[in-house]
């Protein structure tokens, strides 16, 4: 298994979290940005830069990412192509993407994103907090657990 992660919009804060759990379990772990960032010496972490664009870093990790593997991302569409896939993918606050419940958050993105074409302030999401890096700590452990022999 290989993890990528939507290194474009990771927060700081589960950072730690991450890579502290990462090197505990012996994945390696793909940052696909299209920026440099900054991240551990670890022969464990390596870091893909693509061109500035709109999905450009998406459609990388979707090429890259093969059933069984795990994303790391906000970015619902995405969620959608690697879980299509056979991929598993968790969210910056701990959702849990799946065959389930993919399809249903797709289509309230959208709706949302729908409502804010036509003029609608719809607001955001709350900001990242403390609950969120805990909330993702916890489903990242489980996951894991469930999927690593550590």
């Amino acid at each position: 298994m290989t993890i990528y992660v939507d290194g474009d919009a990771f927060p700081n804060a589960i950072k730690e979290i991450f890579f502290r759990s990462i090197e505990r379990v012996r994945l390696p772990a793909v940052f696909v940005s299209n920026k440099p960032l900054r991240l551990p010496e670890s022969e464990l972490v390596s870091l893909i830069i693509v061109e500035a664009g709109a999905d450009v870093a998406d459609d990388r990790i979707a090429e890259m990412v093969q059933a069984g593997d795990l994303v790391i991302t906000a970015d619902i569409p995405l969620a959608d192509r690697i879980v299509s896939k056979g991929a598993h993918g968790i969210d910056h606050r701990g959702t849990l993407y799946s065959e389930e419940n993919i399809k249903q958050l797709l289509a309230m993105r959208n709706l949302m994103d729908e409502i804010r074409s036509m003029g609608e302030m719809t607001g955001g999401p709350a900001p990242f907090g403390k609950k969120d890096a805990h909330e993702f700590a916890n489903q990242l452990h489980r996951f894991l657990t469930k999927h690593c022999k550590a």
